[in-house]
């Protein structure tokens, strides 16, 4: 117990350390690239804190459980709107820019319809997959094209990008992938102590699993996002979470069903995507309301998002008790 213990608090303290060198390389790479920082959190910061849920869903298809694969892509993007961002602007409110509007939340809107249609027949084959693998390389690609030609220029007033002339790239590259790899080792600490804490306490594996479990694996998107927001990088907050979401939708499930066909459960359809669904378009209003009247993505907004997260939770642990 007393392991256990230990590892959940040493864990989160070295989340909570990875995070910051996580960050910070990211915006020193962003200043020597000159690229936004948006789209360091879309590609980058977006991508590599979904590592965890890509390796979990191949190895799941590869073990002849590819529906696992499916329940984990989507379950993160659940987690990653709903308790991410909603924590993230209830401690750090997030200024939406009119690229996301018009572009960014659109792709995401549009990756989740493409993927809600594929579901309609009650199969994902590989041909499936393979549409998706190609979606992906085809939104990443017009989204760094787009995001190069708008240009880097809302940092040049910030105190990391000021003393950033005198730090390599070579230097904000390690940062990034250090700080990833002990983001997610010190994650999988995290997890693995609070399940066995939880056992200890008499927990069921159910309950483990739908709480525990699930907010362990979106800790990676959780505390880049925050540390982000606290440094003032919104753009890269929210650029982490559109960039995962995208990425767990179209490559995550795309791999797997490449490897294996799936043959979901029909409670994912009813229940997972359409949560997924109606959650992606309840964030699009807000960025838009947010947009339009010119305030902050705020608290608010925030609250009602963890709201859904804990109403899903709730939902989800009563049908599966069913």
């Amino acid at each position: 117990m007393w392991l256990a213990v230990i590892a959940v608090l040493i864990g989160l303290a070295i989340l909570v350390w990875s995070a910051d060198v996580f960050i910070d390389g990211a915006v020193v790479l962003a200043n020597k690239l000159k690229v936004p920082s948006f789209l360091i959190g879309v590609v980058i910061l977006g991508l590599g804190t979904s590592a965890p849920e890509m390796v979990v869903s191949v190895l799941a298809a590869l073990e002849g459980s590819p529906e696992l694969a499916l329940g984990n892509a989507y379950g993160s993007n659940i987690i990653n709107i709903a308790l991410v961002l909603g924590a993230t602007v209830l401690i750090s409110p997030i200024i939406i820019r009119k690229s996301i509007i018009n572009r960014d939340m659109p792709l995401l809107l549009l990756v989740t319809v493409v993927a809600a249609w594929q579901l309609s027949d009650g199969v994902l084959s590989s041909t499936d997959g393979i549409i998706l693998i190609i979606l992906l390389v085809a939104v990443l690609g017009m989204q760094i094209v787009l995001s190069l030609r708008e240009g880097n220029h809302e940092h040049e007033d910030d105190p990391i990008i000021a003393s950033a002339d005198e730090t390599s790239a070579i230097r904000g590259l390690g940062g990034l992938f250090l700080g990833l790899l002990v983001l997610i080792l010190s994650s999988r600490a995290i997890v693995w102590g609070a399940v066995e804490l939880a056992t200890f306490w008499g927990l069921s594996e159910l309950i483990i699993g739908l709480t525990i479990v699930a907010v362990g694996t979106s800790l990676p998107e959780l505390v880049a996002s925050l540390s982000a927001a606290r440094k003032g990088e919104h753009d890269m907050a929210l650029g982490n979470i559109i960039g995962s979401n995208i990425f767990n939708t179209l490559a995550v499930v795309g791999f797997a069903a490449l490897i294996a066909p799936i043959t979901p459960n029909a409670i994912i359809l009813s229940r997972d995507i359409l949560a997924m669904g109606l959650l992606t378009l309840l964030l699009f209003a807000m960025c838009l309301f947010a947009f339009k009247t010119k305030r902050q993505f705020g608290r608010l907004s925030g609250a009602t998002l963890v709201l859904f997260f804990v109403g899903y939770t709730v939902g989800l642990i009563q049908t599966a008790s069913l």
